[in-house]
């Protein structure tokens, strides 16, 4: 059965948001703080809105720019995100388009064309087009409903994504003072939060605070052994799903790729280097696929919208929380169960320190980047609730025992550390401060290396008095101190450990010290995110032919699969197998555009699979 065009709405809309919500988007309620925020803006006011992935920020700027007279204007970073969404959106019928350096000379001069003829609810753009000749000329002429400002913490210097372009925004409180701005964000701690607000002058602006907690994402981290081998495991748990890992290197991106590859799992490599074609095609071929592991580096991902990313990998340690949280964000926007996983080592912590050290930012912001990697590393060597730990860094107060982290749902052993840190502090000390972790770690197991012999540390009274304990958790004890602030590393005099002030607590038995015990786990033993809430065999055989068929209507028309149906709207298809389109169209998802427009083919199918 051919497929129409999408129809895109001409008369005029309610102008209440659920009832946008329902007959646009086919979602019968909205979720936590939606609609305070879509009717705050409809009715002309400022927002910030600061709520996690997958919580539906975009339909807070959507429904009010369709309800409110003129278009909304949506400043957005990335050309992926504009061309996905403006996708999504005419597939629902809203009437959206995006100006970006990706148009034809042609496309461009249509989509000016529709602007001035009112023929759009929604364009977007990126922040440098607001400083283009002639476009706020051109915006000044049309009546503008509102101004979206996405991922708003690339304002902010204190952000992991700074943009300066963003800064430029604050114009838009000056020369539209009466159309409302909203800003939304996933990823901003309080200090980046007070940062947006004050330089996008939206002092006087109400904010919109939920849970940062993705409760369906399992988060595990593992100390690093022999991490392409760790990978591969947790991989494993993984087959017939999409997911991401991320590496920080463009040549470790290629690796392994090409490893996974060897092994087979199909993965494809994404980062800056790579021909613009081919990175473009690796991007289209994941968010098209069903099951396909993208190896990027942090080029990649800001505002991806594919809701079925199942799992996020990081082979290498992130900058921030802020990151951290931002890139295993990427998985499970669609609420389904998801994995994060991650291994690192304290060679990955050196080589962060390195990069702050010699990166050209201001020795404030080089300050406070270290404080972030700090706590990063404070979350990665808890012995408590991983969420609780990630949740605390941006404010938000958790019980801990969250069930779905790899110490809570295996939880760590801990042992009385106070003798073994006096031992490495006592080495670090007594070496001069001046030397590496494994150099100490040598000293205190009694190695006579060359290294050792050279300094004459084989003549000290620290060597040797930690022989009865083994390499690995001499690192260990390493970390968690550095995590704890008693010991700091020198990155500027090649990752030389010293003293905190605060070790002398510990020296003079004022300070006990209670470590973790690293264990040795298999990396899927956690895993649990496959599908979600587990079908019935005839429900997935069902399910599995709703798939094949979305996916070769979106190779027909040339989008990603999710914008024609998500797989939650497909699960409840396969669950409730309607008959007809007033049942069909009672599932969420099910607009009144997409029911006219594949409402009787998947029916058939479903006739088909009965």
């Amino acid at each position: 059965m051919p497929i129409s065009a999408p129809t895109l709405f001409s008369a005029p809309r309610p102008n209440d948001g659920l009832s946008v919500l329902r007959s646009v988007f086919g979602l019968d309620s909205f979720r936590g703080q939606q609609e305070e925020v879509v009717e705050h803006v409809i009715g002309g006011g400022d927002a910030v809105v600061l709520f996690p992935t997958g919580a539906g920020k975009s339909l807070c700027y959507q429904i009010p720019a369709i309800c409110r007279d003129g278009v909304g204007v949506v400043i957005s970073p990335l050309i992926a995100l504009m061309r996905d969404q403006v996708e999504a959106l005419r597939q629902a019928g809203v009437r959206a388009a995006a100006l970006n350096s990706a148009l034809s000379a042609e496309e461009n001069r249509a989509v000016r064309q529709a602007l001035r003829d009112g023929e759009l609810d929604l364009l977007y753009v990126a922040p440098e087009r607001l400083s283009a000749p002639g476009f706020m000329e051109l915006l000044a002429s049309i009546d503008i409903a509102l101004f979206a400002i996405d991922e708003a913490h690339c304002v902010s210097q204190w952000g992991h994504d700074f943009r300066p372009e963003y800064r430029d925004l604050i114009r838009l409180r000056e020369v539209f003072p009466h159309v409302p701005r909203i800003a939304l964000t996933a990823t901003a701690d309080p200090t980046t939060r007070a940062d947006i607000i004050e330089r996008l002058g939206l002092d006087a602006a109400r904010t919109f605070l939920s849970s940062f907690d993705r409760p369906n994402i399992s988060y595990t981290i593992v100390e690093r052994a022999n991490a392409r081998a760790q990978l591969l495991d947790f991989l494993k748990g993984h087959e017939g799903v999409s997911g991401i890992v991320y590496c920080l290197s463009r040549a470790k991106v290629e690796a392994v790729a090409e490893f996974l590859n060897d092994k087979g799992i199909p993965a494809l490599p994404y980062h800056a280097g790579l021909d613009a074609r081919v990175r473009a095609a690796n991007q289209d071929a994941f968010l098209k696929a069903d099951a396909v592991c993208l190896v990027a580096t942090v080029a990649f991902g800001m505002g991806i919208d594919k809701p079925d990313v199942r799992y996020v990998a990081h082979m290498d340690l992130p900058s921030s929380i802020e990151a951290y949280y931002q890139e295993t964000g990427r998985a499970g926007r669609d609420g389904q169960p998801s994995d994060a996983w991650m291994c690192y080592g304290l060679a990955d912590v050196s080589q962060r320190w390195r990069m702050i050290a010699e990166g050209n930012a201001p020795e404030e912001i080089k300050r406070l980047e270290n404080a972030k990697l700090n706590a990063l590393l404070g979350v990665c060597e808890t012995a408590g609730c991983r969420r609780q730990a990630v949740l605390a860094h941006f404010g938000e107060a958790h019980a801990g025992g969250c069930g779905n982290c790899d110490t809570c749902l295996n939880p760590v052993d801990t042992w009385d550390g106070t003798e073994a840190a006096n031992k490495i502090m006592s080495a670090i000390y007594r070496t001069g401060q001046r030397f590496g972790a494994a150099h100490v770690i040598d000293v205190v197991m009694g190695k006579a290396t060359e290294k050792v012999e050279k300094f004459r540390h084989d003549q000290l009274p620290v060597f040797g008095v930690g022989r009865d304990i083994e390499a690995k958790t001499w690192r260990s004890v390493v970390r968690q101190l550095t995590a704890t602030g008693l010991v700091h590393v020198n990155h500027e005099a090649h990752g030389a450990l010293y003293l905190d002030p605060g070790a002398r607590a510990v020296f003079r038995g004022e300070r006990p010290v209670t470590l973790r015990r690293d264990r040795t786990r298999r990396a899927r033993d956690t895993n649990r995110a496959l599908a979600g809430p587990e079908l019935t065999p005839q429900a997935q055989a069902l399910f599995d032919k709703l798939r094949a068929r979305r996916r070769a209507i979106a190779a027909e028309q040339g989008v990603p699969p999710y914008v024609v149906f998500q797989d939650t709207t497909l699960r409840a298809m396969a669950t409730a197998r309607p008959q007809t389109l007033a049942a069909l169209r009672e599932l969420p998802g099910v607009g009144d555009t997409k029911l006219e427009r594949y409402g009787a083919v998947f029916l058939m199918a479903i006739a088909e699979g009965a």
